[in-house]
């Protein structure tokens, strides 16, 4: 809940301030660069790398309201209509020697309201717990604050799925509550825990962000010198 208010001209009662109403942009085609690889749009020519890191590794898609695919053809058909979305807007990972090996989207996309999500997220191991797979949500939370103007960035998640509660506090998301009984996935019954990070919070995440992801934070070994969930826990500075 916002705690700034003011009163409203006619009545006296409180109300939430004034703010730019001028809409979002909807996300595009894009190719994001970062350091340690880049964050492109989706395409079918992304479908054989993105298969050789996915397959047989069938816990990454326990969350997920699809998957695990079966093989090449039916992960390639189903990338192939995953490609034709416009929410979710769906990117690929791509790593420095140009393979793809994962994926994430921008949905729930509201302009008029400023609000987008990140999600739709799958890390092959390939990507998961390196550099690559944090700049990728700088790249994408960089781009919808900074040049697409959203106010409001969201993640959410199955209540049950701890390793995504526990990215969404490393990356800066802000732990919102849980919606019980919220969808039914796969069958079963799923409560939905969500986190959110607002425009006035990105400058801070942002600023944390680029300091761990900067060559001297690693150690010969690949090692962080610092993590990102201690970034972010810092004080932040004053205006």
């Amino acid at each position: 809940m916002t705690s700034a208010s003011e009163p409203d001209p006619s009545t006296g009662q409180p109300v939430g301030p004034p703010v730019d109403a001028a809409a979002a942009q909807r996300p595009g085609p894009v190719a994001l660069e970062g350091r340690y690889g880049r964050v492109e749009r989706l395409a079918q020519r992304h479908a054989a790398t993105l298969w050789t890191a996915v397959e047989g590794h069938d816990d990454i898609w326990t969350y997920m309201s699809y998957g695990p695919l079966a093989d090449f053809a039916a992960f390639s058909q189903w990338l192939a209509g995953r490609v034709e979305l416009d929410d979710p807007y769906s990117y690929a990972i791509v790593d420095g020697a140009g393979r793809a090996v994962g994926i994430a989207t921008l949905m729930e996309i509201r302009p008029t309201m400023r609000v987008i999500e990140v999600g739709h997220i799958v890390y092959s191991p390939a990507l998961q717990r390196t550099p690559l797979g944090t700049e990728a949500q700088y790249l994408l939370a960089r781009y919808a604050f900074d040049a697409l103007g959203y106010r409001r960035y969201e993640w959410k998640c199955n209540a049950l799925n701890a390793p995504s509660r526990e990215a969404a506090l490393r990356y800066g998301f802000i732990f919102e509550g849980i919606l019980r009984q919220h969808m039914i996935t796969k069958g079963r019954s799923r409560d939905t825990a969500y986190f959110g990070m607002l425009d006035n919070e990105w400058p801070a995440r942002k600023a944390a962000f680029e300091r761990w992801l900067t060559p001297e934070n690693f150690d010969a070994a690949g090692k962080q010198r610092v993590s990102l969930r201690e970034l972010n826990a810092m004080p932040r500075p004053s205006a």
